[in-house]
């Protein structure tokens, strides 16, 4: 055991040896008062090893990253299958779905002139490809679309090169989704975007665009943010830049694919439901540990240390792992279309997508009520730090079912270092502490056990 992990151990030792100083501390209400107990169990459990981390790094380790369509991915379905059996969970099953199979293949970009120079860059997920002997075009940067529409006449045959820095990614991602449409528009041949994430070790940020029909579709990649500063300032002094970009990506059609589904039963009210979980596919660059095989690991721990705890809530604590979330949300969509009439009874949905880096924290989009039970609740998670709630809690993956069924949503957020390493190379094990899965493991188990077994629905 880690010293991280020892201490948050003793952490959790407290709490149960020492129940009244904490629900002073949580001004724990007294219908949550038998819950302090459980709560404690399950904190110690969970903080007691590195178990939940250890099958992290199977997955990344031994499977890889799982790209939508690719052998990795329906790989790693297939194993989480069999553990889940081998854990014990209930109505272990996939349901399936079709996916996008995108495919990157060879890919490359160069300053060829004033002078050569290798860019570090990656293609944006669902681009199309260059011809067979690439893009060679003289370069036009912007730092908004702002400027490129004040610059549009100059955007006919060159390659835009958006270098816009991060700031959130809400508001930044829209360069990668939107920006070679944009481009498009004006005549580019190609568009290169800086990287979405904080800058550092010069590494391009992958992810998801969008094209849309009222425009050409133009190949797109993410390049570094050190690369796109070096294209602004020779592009500033009036250097004319030549950049060739080379991109195989292509579409290989649509394969079958499933999102996996485990349960833990519950004791008295069945058809209630409470779903949590994460995306199992990846990007196909790193190992896809914290995007999101970290979610994936921490939801499925939780329900695991349930049965494993002979805590069974009154309603049914369902965890799926969804497919495609990075390049088509298919999965999300199929589960609410497989589920559509048992939505009324999904009392609550989280989703585990940002991190479990520190500091974490619960978000919720739900009324007033439920707001208040689940900051309520929180507070026996404050031996782990794990307390805070946050108005906004949601998911890619849970939204279609939650907008359909009018259901409260959470989120498990820790995203901490989350955006220096999302999408890139670095997406690895290593970069994830022990401790850190199990407290994401212990405090949505926590969160999902009492909101499961508490004798009034959430939110009434």
């Amino acid at each position: 055991m880690s010293k991280r992990h020892t201490v948050l151990l003793l952490l959790a030792l407290v709490i149960e040896s020492s129940p009244g100083r904490y629900a002073r501390a949580a001004s724990t209400p007294a219908w949550l008062e038998p819950y302090r107990g459980p709560a404690a169990r399950l904190v110690q459990e969970a903080m007691g090893d590195a178990f939940a981390w250890q099958r992290l790094a199977t997955l990344t380790d031994s499977v890889g990253h799982r790209l939508s369509g690719s052998p990795e991915l329906e790989r790693a379905i297939e194993w989480a299958v069999a553990e889940m059996k081998r854990d014990g969970l209930e109505n272990v099953h996939t349901e399936p779905v079709m996916v996008p199979k995108w495919v990157r293949g060879r890919e490359s970009a160069m300053i060829v002139q004033p002078v050569g120079h290798r860019i570090a860059m990656l293609g944006l997920g669902d681009s199309v490809g260059t011809p067979p002997n690439g893009i060679q075009a003289e370069i036009l940067v912007v730092r908004s679309f702002d400027e490129l529409e004040a610059n549009a006449s100059k955007a006919q045959g060159r390659i835009v090169v958006y270098n816009t820095p991060f700031t959130e990614y809400g508001l930044t991602r829209v360069y990668r989704s939107s920006g070679a449409s944009r481009a498009a528009r004006h005549g580019a041949v190609a568009a290169l975007v800086r990287a979405v994430g904080p800058a550092g070790l010069r590494l391009p940020h992958t992810g998801g665009l969008n094209y849309t029909e009222n425009a050409p579709q133009i190949p797109a990649a993410a390049i570094a943010s050190e690369d796109a500063d070096r294209l602004q300032r020779m592009h500033d002094r009036g250097d004319r830049v030549v950049v060739r970009l080379q991109m195989d990506a292509h579409f290989a059609g649509d394969v079958l694919s499933a999102n996996v589904v485990g349960e833990l039963r519950g004791r008295e009210k069945p058809e209630e439901v409470v779903v949590i979980g994460g995306h199992l596919d990846s990007w196909d660059v790193g190992a896809g540990a914290s995007d999101d095989g970290g979610g994936c690991v921490a939801t499925w721990e939780a329900v695991r240390l349930m049965k494993k705890l002979g805590l069974r809530p009154r309603r049914t604590v369902r965890v799926v792992l969804w497919t495609n979330e990075e390049n088509g949300g298919r999965g999300g969509r199929a589960y609410r279309d497989a589920h559509i009439d048992e939505l009324p009874n999904h009392v609550m949905m989280l989703e585990a997508d940002s991190g479990l880096f520190q500091p974490v924290s619960f978000g919720i989009t739900a009324n007033a009520r439920a707001q208040a039970t689940v900051t309520e609740i929180a507070g026996l998670l404050s031996g782990i730090a794990a307390d805070t709630v946050a108005q906004g809690g949601g998911g890619a993956d849970i939204e279609p079912s939650v907008r359909a069924g009018r259901i409260p949503s959470l989120s498990y957020d820790g995203t901490g270092d989350y955006f220096l390493i999302h999408h890139t190379e670095a997406d690895t094990i290593d970069k994830i502490a022990p401790a850190d899965v199990s407290r994401a493991a212990a405090a949505i188990a926590v969160m999902t056990y009492v909101v499961a077994d508490m004798p009034v629905r959430l939110g009434r």
